[in-house]
């Protein structure tokens, strides 16, 4: 049967406009909505390597959300995202110096050392500000109701971390000097302390999520938390950071990670629920568990960041922390020495928040 010629144009352009809208449909990544970023992810189909390599570390962040939703693998259906687990930032910052991995995630305190060292990263995003996420947990049967009775006792934490700082700030706006005071302080990873602590090894611990929720449903008490020393100027956070050579060859990928990222932070934002149900097996805790701990923290999106990473000629309050942060750990001879606030600057990618 023929069909008419105007009949037959019509049909082709409306064959050719709905494969259109099917193809565009195909390239997008879920989303709950659109929110401000740097830029929208980028097109699975755009130049991007055969391998992404990041270092995680299990924390109650957009992140750890954004490898459960698996946002990276289907906007890069072609590329290996090879997740590698980190249980410290001191470990992150040595695999991003032997180039093992592309993106990671620190601490201020190991940020400002790998920085103050001159590794070969930049810092791309702030995940969060550290509030009652960390904390120091005490076992009852210590004795240990305040700081001031932390005087001959052992407290383990994770040195050059976050904890490690908060811990010495605690104790500084107490007053106490643990060699004075004969406070041991020991070194150890998450899951060490874990297992000190089952043993009665140690009298308390400095810790992060999700160990923390662990120390405390062992019948720790919480003596002081990270949000209750920011208010006293001891401020800590965790960042996103990407080797150098990464992000010089593939800017797009940062750029569209950022996207990713800020998808996951409003995906939480908007079901927080289903959020902790992810992150549960991740944390090992409970949904409701996993939700206390993620609302112990603030979580950033991309519209966020700007305050953060600041312009040119204007430091951000990232740098600044940053070079607080430092000059602390001078004092505290964790690095010889700290450089000033503009090398701390020039080391966060603030062009992608203009």
């Amino acid at each position: 049967m023929s069909v008419h010629p105007n009949i037959k144009w019509l049909l082709i352009s409306l064959f050719a406009t709905m494969l259109t809208l099917a193809t565009a449909c195909s390239n997008q990544v879920t989303s709950t909505g659109s929110h401000a970023s740097p830029e929208r992810s980028s097109s699975a189909t755009a130049d991007a390597p055969k391998e992404i390599r990041i270092g995680y570390q299990v924390s109650p962040n957009g992140e750890l959300l954004a490898k459960a939703l698996g946002l990276l693998e289907k906007n890069y259906p072609n590329t290996k995202i090879n997740w590698l687990k980190f249980d410290s930032g001191r470990d992150v910052n040595t695999a991003m110096a032997s180039g093992s991995i592309d993106f990671g995630l620190v601490g201020t305190p190991p940020g400002a050392i790998g920085i103050a060292k001159g590794l070969p990263y930049q810092v791309y995003y702030l995940h969060d500000v550290i509030g009652e996420s960390e904390a120091l947990i005490v076992k009852k049967s210590s004795g240990i109701q305040s700081l001031h009775d932390l005087k001959g006792k052992k407290i383990a934490t994770t040195f050059s971390s976050t904890s490690h700082f908060s811990l010495l700030g605690a104790l500084k706006t107490a007053g106490l000097d643990p060699e004075k005071d004969k406070i041991t302080i020991l070194d150890m990873q998450p899951p060490d302390i874990y297992a000190a602590w089952k043993r009665n090894d140690i009298d308390g611990a400095y810790i992060w999520q999700p160990t923390q929720a662990k120390l405390v449903s062992d019948g720790g008490t919480v003596i002081v938390t990270s949000k209750e020393l920011a208010d006293k100027g001891v401020v800590t956070a965790e960042f996103g950071i990407v080797h150098k050579d990464f992000a010089q060859k593939y800017p797009h990928i940062v750029k569209g990670y950022i996207s990713l990222l800020d998808q996951a932070v409003h995906y939480y934002r908007e079901k927080p629920e289903q959020s902790a149900q992810l992150l549960s097996k991740e944390l090992e805790l409970s949904p409701e568990e996993s939700l206390q701990t993620m609302r112990q923290i603030i979580w950033l999106d991309a519209s966020e960041q700007k305050k953060y990473f600041g312009q040119s000629g204007q430091p951000g309050q990232l740098a600044k922390v940053l070079k607080d942060t430092g000059d602390y750990l001078v004092t505290q001879k964790a690095i010889p020495s700290a450089p000033d606030v503009t090398t701390y600057q020039q080391a966060l990618l603030r062009d992608l928040y203009k």
